[in-house]
């Protein structure tokens, strides 16, 4: 039997209470944040009318978070009835493989852990990219959680994002369209209504 390892709800409350409307042990708010998330969703008529085949699908690096937060908040989402995609493998391909693709087009919000080593990662960032795709095309509601990283560096790409860089730029010398997608992207999702999570082991 897996061993839930107690987590402070209050962290990702923003999220779990779109779904819980009614609760006999209600959720701690976020209160600022709430009010920014209901301004999304009654401006988004787009993602009300589609047809989801998942509720939340959860982007973050595996290496940083998978065994801890994000395998935390996973089991807390479903407890509370949420459909949730977790990409269960471990990517090292060069590109977004097509069921991955389908999996963000097909979730009504994605829930984006952004982590230390979130930029090292060329496939995290690529995929970062397509979320913010369907945000714009599909009408997806897309909440960024900062797990143990300054808000700030994520929207900047600085201090250990700013490293991440220094390596991509080395490595995608040929390609700087790609590196400023990726910058541009960092900076659109960091400026979203989120929520900043310390890790208590950290």
């Amino acid at each position: 039997m897996r061993r839930r390892i107690p987590i402070r709800r209050g962290s990702f409350s923003f999220v779990i209470s779109i779904f819980i409307c009614a609760n006999s042990n209600p959720l701690p708010k976020n209160e600022g944040v709430q009010e920014q998330l209901m301004d999304t969703f009654s401006s988004s008529s787009s993602s009300s009318s589609k047809n989801w085949k998942y509720d939340v699908f959860l982007s973050f690096r595996g290496e940083d978070t998978r065994k801890n937060f994000t395998d935390h908040l996973y089991f807390a989402l479903k407890d509370a009835g949420v459909k949730v995609f977790i990409d269960d493998q471990l990517r090292r391909g060069k590109s977004l493989d097509p069921p991955l693709t389908r999996a963000i087009e097909e979730s009504k919000i994605a829930v984006i852990v952004f982590s230390r080593r979130y930029a090292e990662s060329s496939w995290c960032l690529d995929e970062l990219v397509k979320i913010m795709e369907c945000r714009r095309t599909l009408g997806q509601i897309v909440f960024p959680v900062f797990f143990d990283v300054d808000p700030s560096d994520v929207r900047n790409q600085t201090g250990i994002f700013a490293e991440a860089f220094l390596i991509h730029e080395q490595r995608l010398h040929d390609d700087k369209e790609r590196l400023q997608l990726w910058r541009n992207t960092l900076t659109e999702a960091a400026n979203l209504a989120g929520d900043l999570v310390r890790d208590p082991h950290g």
